[in-house]
């Protein structure tokens, strides 16, 4: 059975382009954002390990560790860094783990528990290697996205949602399409006299629909 949304996600020991590491210590008391890809030096990948390092303050600024996932070397991985800050024109510090042996994929439901690396493989050997995982400081699964090869992720996207899961942990909940700065949600379990007193005004859309502005 795969991960699900709340479980605490698996705890591992791996290297990385940047050393060995435990992944529950490694989070801390911060968010994590775990994203994966099939293969080193490959072209989608470089775009989107780019898009990630070019938003190093951003997920500083939301107290977020970011870290990769390939199933190629930690060598490979250090020479790979060198293309992607070249095509990001910006240093790429996060750490990228070596998952040779597929354990993390395996782990985290990427990879089927028979699947294995051909002599001579090619990035379609682990195309199902290729989601994003967002992590909580309680080490649970807060949010899963999986793509295909053929489309690089949206980063921007992945920063929303990040952002949206930052607030609904303040007790709301955030409507389509919502960005910072724009009203909240307020969940249906909560009455009107506790919002009044949790939230203050707020907009009554429909019994079950009421917005407020958004905590601080």
């Amino acid at each position: 059975m795969g991960l699900r949304i709340n479980d605490v996600v698996p705890n591992f020991t791996a290297e990385t382009d940047q050393g060995t590491i435990n992944f529950h210590d490694w989070i801390g008391d911060n968010w994590a954002i775990l994203f994966s890809h099939p293969k080193d030096f490959t072209p989608v990948c470089t775009t989107e390990f780019s898009a990630v390092a070019q938003l190093a303050d951003e997920w500083a600024a939301r107290n977020t560790k970011v870290i990769g996932v390939s199933v190629d070397s930690a060598e490979d991985h250090r020479k790979w860094k060198g293309d992607i800050e070249t095509y990001a024109k910006s240093p790429a510090g996060f750490p990228i783990i070596a998952d040779v042996g597929l354990a993390v994929s395996k782990a985290f439901d990427m990879l089927p528990a028979e699947a294995y690396l051909p002599d001579g493989r090619t990035p379609a050997d682990s195309a199902t290697v290729r989601s994003v995982f967002i992590i909580g400081p309680d080490k649970q699964l807060k949010l899963s996205m999986t793509y295909p090869m053929t489309v690089g992720r949206n980063f921007a996207e992945v920063l929303r949602a990040l952002d949206g899961l930052q607030m609904s942990a303040k007790g709301v909940a955030t409507p389509a399409n919502w960005v910072p700065g724009e009203d909240v949600i307020i969940p249906p379990s909560v009455s009107n006299e506790d919002a009044k007193a949790k939230f203050g005004e707020f907009e009554t859309i429909f019994p079950y629909l009421r917005k407020t502005k958004a905590p601080q």
